[in-house]
């Protein structure tokens, strides 16, 4: 298999949800809880809400306390409480809902070449003036403020419409913010009333990031210029964030080993507060529907024109796997490079096979080893194939290169337990959910991944062969491999969870061997051994794509201030491509075969389209309103999604079909039926007649749009079309199938993809 398919595995950054816990304090369990409020509902005997909220939680617990109070994400506070106080809570008058907060992990320099960019954007964005005003809020584990990504060389005033602050805390002072990085805010009262004081021996309680993770993704998005960076040699070059002349606003909201959501909450109430216009979060869970805190915190952002991009997950590739599927939210799953990190792995019986690697040390020499299988060379005959520590019977592995299955434990973790046994290099070979995607890892010795099909190969031979030897040469940096971009095979997939007939995820961008800043306190390889010290590193998950798309949209949002979030993504997902420049379409790295619009949305993001879409497809709070009664959704539901004393009127009817989405999803019941949707389209690109051509992979589903021409005299004028899809019942295949829908003037082409499942 050729080295442009890259790997990933299940040690990546990713997020996974474990509702609230409880410990047991003074005899009661205690949890975290978030309360909403009805504002509104406030008695006029109090002078501001938050009296109001300490009295009524006075009401039921005197000794309680208000973790957080909230006044922009949502109305309401965080406390700590008994189940039987938050019961008794919610009888309280004006308390709309009483929920346990939630529990998080996080999803975890080529790429402005790689999406057309160059180093200095080819002339499509503006360098100074209003992209410089632009402000991204990145929440995540915390800034190095050292780095040189964030140098403000260069930089005029902070923007007078900037609200926020600079924090201090341990091993972070305020004069560590610049005009570069303008604020700085850590959010804790959550982590620590779940398990007490930060351990500042382990960890900043401060912005300052440990992990590498936040100071990563906050580089990714709007990182400054940087030459000559690189990872031990490898991916040396230029390095920049994709809005390098934004400024960067980060609030630490997760803490090891998790996020609470109590945090986040605060983080995005703060963020909006300090006035950022674009919200990164590259964390997330899978949820039943869109009270959760992060959707309920991004729609608040939205509505003050604030673009909220999350990461998809790193669930794919199982259906139905995506985090962050709220509507207003624009969710972004990952995609390749056209860079690799070959590493060639030799056996003694002369067949060679090409993995991935980033170690760059004291290299293995050019001639066969030994070579094991660690299921062979442990003391434990369940867990020993995964290289755990305190497994491998060291002579058995000492001088050999060892074969140690993935899972269990991190892929760093396994070298370090290989070196520590004596063992001279390592093969990984990928699971069946990874197929052949090669994600390179930074390691403590010789190492690389491989892809399933060659590591069942190799497996088959080292454990078959009487005397089996091998070799890894590291090979460095590859670029314009082809074909790319592929998609992922860690990058959650659809249909939506939650709406069906809403297509996820909405894009992807490049999320695998992303080179960006990292933190001074964390070796690359993630491990407290690993004394070694870098100033960028390569990591893989939707978590460094995500911050690529909020870069890109603070980009748009410089040149179109205008616009509004749906706008911006209307224009991001439009001109987003799903095929390569032969014409042939992207592939899924898992199957090799084409990806389809539940891995890859509307496509691979394409900014040097996206300034100039042609239409758009724009949407307002009302709009989002009507899609939440159009899901039956109560009023306390929705007062607890849009902080409003919002009603659905009875009278009317709503259609999640007609929400004005850049993207079509259809959700078959039974075997046949017509489907009508509508949708809105805003003219941005002059005068002229669009056409419409509709692209349909199966005779099963007939696709018509009425009308079939739109008019545009004016900048901004609106025209409507209806598209309806009737589902021959005698033909339906009961499988996905999917198709397009684009318009045309001659110099745009607005596409919005179509999806059709069957249920």
């Amino acid at each position: 298999m050729s080295s442009s398919f890259l790997s990933s595995t299940a040690s990546f950054l990713f997020v996974l949800l474990y509702i609230g816990s409880f410990h047991v304090s003074d005899g009661a369990q205690q949890g975290t809880y978030i309360v909403h409020m009805a504002k509104s509902q406030m008695p006029s005997s109090f002078d501001h809400h938050s009296l109001w909220y300490e009295s009524s939680l006075k009401s039921i617990s005197e000794s309680a306390e208000m973790l957080y109070t909230y006044n922009n994400a949502i109305h309401g506070f965080a406390t700590r409480l008994t189940p039987e106080e938050a019961d008794s809570l919610k009888t309280q008058p004006g308390v709309i809902s009483v929920r346990p907060e939630q529990r998080y992990e996080l999803h975890t320099t080529r790429t402005p070449l790689f999406l057309g960019l160059g180093v200095h954007n080819s002339g499509l964005f503006p360098e100074t003036g209003p992209g410089s005003d632009v402000v991204i809020g990145v929440l995540d584990t915390g800034v190095w403020p050292e780095s040189k990504s964030f140098s403000d060389e260069g930089y005029g005033p902070i923007p007078s419409t900037w609200k926020g602050e600079c924090e201090a805390g341990t091993k972070f002072t305020t004069s560590l913010c610049n005009r570069k990085l303008i604020g700085a805010r850590f959010f804790v009262c959550g982590y620590e009333a779940e398990y007490g004081p930060v351990d500042e021996s382990k960890e900043s309680r401060s912005p300052r990031d440990d992990d590498g993770h936040g100071t990563h993704t906050a580089s990714t998005a709007a990182g400054s210029i940087v030459e000559g960076a690189n990872l031990l040699g490898f991916a040396n070059g230029t390095a920049r964030g994709m809005a390098y002349r934004a400024r960067v606003a980060v609030y630490k909201v997760c803490w090891k080993p998790q996020c609470f959501s109590s945090d986040v909450l605060a983080g995005i109430d703060k963020a909006i507060e300090d006035n950022v216009n674009v919200l990164s979060l590259s964390l997330g869970k899978r949820n039943r529907d869109y009270t959760n805190d992060v959707a309920m915190g991004a729609f608040s952002a939205m509505e003050r024109g604030i673009f909220v991009s999350c990461s998809a997950g790193n669930d794919g590739p199982s259906p139905s796997s995506l985090s962050n599927v709220a509507p207003w939210i624009t969710t972004v799953g990952a995609g390749t490079l056209d860079r690799d990190f070959p590493a060639l792995v030799t056996l003694g019986n002369g067949k060679s096979y090409i993995g991935a690697s980033l170690f760059k040390k004291d290299a293995l020499p050019p001639i066969l080893l030994p070579f094991v299988y660690a299921g062979s060379a442990s003391n434990n005959a369940t867990y020993g194939k995964f290289c755990l520590s305190g497994t491998l019977i060291p002579e058995k592995v000492y001088g050999k290169i060892v074969m140690c299955e993935k899972g269990e434990n991190d892929r760093a973790e396994k070298g370090e337990v290989v070196k520590a046994a004596g063992g001279l290099g390592m093969i990984l070979p990928n699971r069946a959910n990874r197929g052949e995607e090669l994600a390179a890892k930074a390691h403590v010795l010789p190492a690389t991944t491989v892809g399933q099909k060659a590591g069942d190969i190799i497996r088959r031979y080292v454990k078959t062969d009487p005397s089996p030897t091998a070799s890894i040469v590291i090979q460095g940096t590859v670029v314009k491999v082809k074909p790319s971009p592929v998609l992922a095979a860690f990058s959650s997939r659809g249909p939506n969870p939650i709406t069906p007939n809403i297509l996820k995820p909405d894009l992807i961008a490049p999320g695998v061997n992303i080179l960006a800043a990292w933190t001074g306190a964390l070796g690359p390889s993630g491990l407290a051994s690993d004394t070694s010290r870098v100033e960028f590193n390569i990591i893989s998950g939707t978590s460094m794509s995500c911050p690529h798309v909020s870069g890109l949209a603070a980009l748009l949002k410089s040149v179109h201030p205008d616009w509004s979030p749906a706008a911006i993504r209307s224009a991001l997902m439009t001109t987003a491509y799903n095929t390569y420049k032969d014409g042939k379409p992207l592939l899924d790295i898992l199957t090799v075969k084409p990806s389809t619009p539940f891995g890859h949305g509307a496509g691979h993001v394409s900014p040097g389209t996206a300034i100039s879409p042609g239409l758009i497809y724009d949407l307002t709070t009302k709009d989002y309103i009507d899609f939440l009664c159009a899901l039956n959704y109560n009023s306390s539901q929705i007062r607890c999604v849009t902080r409003g004393n919002y009603a659905c009127d009875p009278r009317k009817m709503y259609s999640v079909a007609d929400l004005n989405y850049p993207s079509f999803s259809v959700s078959v019941h039974g075997s046949g039926g017509t489907y009508k949707y509508t949708r809105t389209v805003t003219n941005v690109g002059g005068a002229g007649s669009y056409t419409v051509k509709v692209i349909s992979e199966t005779a099963a589903v007939k696709i018509s749009v009425e009308p079939a021409v739109l008019n545009f005299k004016k900048v901004n004028e609106k025209k409507s079309y209806s598209v309806t899809f009737t589902v021959v019942s005698s033909m339906a295949p009961r499988s996905n199938s999917f198709g397009s829908i684009e318009w045309s003037d001659g110099k745009h082409v607005v596409a919005s993809p179509v999806a059709i499942s069957w249920t």
